[in-house]
């Protein structure tokens, strides 16, 4: 059974204070629920803090990126043991705003560096995916090519055991921002795709295992349809994560039996 993930991806906001009082609401609303788990995703500055108000409560805590390298002459990045220090357990990889053109504009073949080093640091990676509203306006054999080469980049080397410890994210990037919305069916359909992928690239066995979550505009109007969805074990949430009573209904879904 998989265990549906709430992750809350704090990206370029928060003061230390303000990243308390997130944290300490995110605690608030995780309480007594044993039959999902909750992610925090802080920037750097608010890692060790958050990681204080967390302590004892089961949430996780990840970065939001991380280095390829061990350590060194890398100006701005962070490495997977500065991230362990700091108390995190997870790292997102990949995330579309990183790898956009024209924002931060990661070269994809950075990704998969990237991810070997977190496994191998022993942090669980979040590897996100998803194709643009250029890619998706194109139909749906221009969107499934799309997605397979990010998979297939992602999951480059990486043996049985370590694709078991991944969580892939499906961000609709032609949904975020856009005034674009992606629909439950349109979300299962790509979950379903990925799954199907996982399975043809390892076993089935693996596929059924790995949680594939979702990142598109993730909002408390929507996330009992989503989490109702077969292939949908949870959610990557920007800007509904910022605002505690958002974040608190979306932590406390409830999925259609």
């Amino acid at each position: 059974m998989r265990i549906p993930l709430i992750a809350g991806n704090w990206k370029m906001n928060c003061t230390l204070a303000e990243a308390r009082e997130l944290a300490a609401a995110a605690v608030a609303a995780a309480k007594g629920f044993t039959d999902r788990q909750v992610l925090l995703a802080p920037p750097f500055t608010a890692l060790t803090e958050v990681a204080k108000v967390l302590d004892g409560s089961g949430i996780l805590l990840a970065g939001q990126t991380v280095s390829w390298a061990e350590q060194g002459a890398f100006t701005g990045e962070i490495a997977p043991f500065m991230l362990k220090d700091a108390g995190a357990t997870a790292v997102i990889i990949g995330h579309s705003e990183r790898r956009q053109d024209g924002v931060i504009g990661e070269p994809d073949n950075r990704v998969n560096p990237r991810l070997r080093a977190a496994l191998q640091a022993g942090l669980m990676p979040i590897l996100c995916v998803g194709e643009s509203l250029a890619t998706r306006e194109k139909g749906w054999d221009e969107t499934e090519g799309w997605l397979k080469k990010q998979m297939d980049e992602g999951f480059a080397q990486l043996s049985l055991d370590e694709a078991r410890r991944l969580v892939v994210a499906y961000e609709p990037v032609w949904a975020i921002g856009t005034g674009k919305t992606a629909t439950k069916e349109q979300a299962q359909e790509v979950h379903a795709y990925l799954r199907a992928l996982l399975a043809a690239m390892y076993d089935k066995s693996l596929a059924s295992g790995v949680r594939i979550v979702y990142g598109g505009s993730v909002k408390p109007s929507n996330i009992d349809e989503l989490m109702s969805q077969p292939d949908i074990d949870g959610a990557l949430v920007g800007g509904a994560a910022l605002d505690r009573k958002q974040f608190t209904r979306i932590i406390q879904f409830q999925a259609a039996n």
